[in-house]
């Protein structure tokens, strides 16, 4: 089996690096992060224990512990759902109890980690949606909701709960410098 063309898989999947960023915009007190740049040019590796290729429905489907990794980009989920329409991917879905995300941010600045039971990266609209129960941590700090929106383009953040509880943020201290 043969997948669709992977140039466009690889360019437009260059975005889920940028989930770190989000961790950056929601974390600012953590301090400055940014996610490794040179993990965008790194070829992506899929592993999953199998991969079903519908041309008719144009989705690429992995099942059982499906695994990326793309340089220090690692997500790891049970279920991942490409869709794409013209050799163009337009929509990543990765469900998981709980999905997860993580990836080295630059310098010394460790990582940042995305948990929820599905996360949906939409290309075309370069947004994020992490959805039931989402979680994401840096450096000590989380935002906790059932939604977790994230507009990479515009740098929106929104998150949201449901009747079961309130959003929920925790932020570390920035560690002070002295001279």
């Amino acid at each position: 089996m043969t997948a669709p063309d992977q140039r466009p898989f690889t360019s437009r999947h260059r975005r889920w690096p940028r989930l770190a960023l989000c961790g950056h915009l929601l974390l600012a007190a953590a301090g400055p992060a940014w996610a490794i740049t040179g993990d965008s040019d790194k070829p992506i590796h899929i592993s999953s224990r199998n991969a079903q290729l519908d041309r008719g429905s144009q989705t690429l489907v992995y099942q059982g512990n499906v695994r990326i990794d793309q340089g220090t980009l690692r997500v790891i989920a049970d279920r991942m759902v490409v869709e794409y329409e013209a050799d163009r991917v337009v929509r990543i879905t990765a469900t998981g109890s709980p999905a997860r995300y993580q990836q080295e941010l630059e310098g010394s600045q460790g990582h940042v980690h995305a948990n929820a039971r599905q996360i949906v990266y939409h290309t075309q609209a370069e947004s994020l949606d992490l959805i039931g129960a989402a979680q994401l941590l840096q450096h000590g700090s989380e935002l906790k909701g059932e939604v977790i929106s994230y507009d990479i383009e515009a740098g929106r953040v929104a998150a949201r709960s449901n009747d079961s509880g309130p959003v929920r943020m925790i932020l570390q201290p920035s560690a002070r410098q002295t001279h």
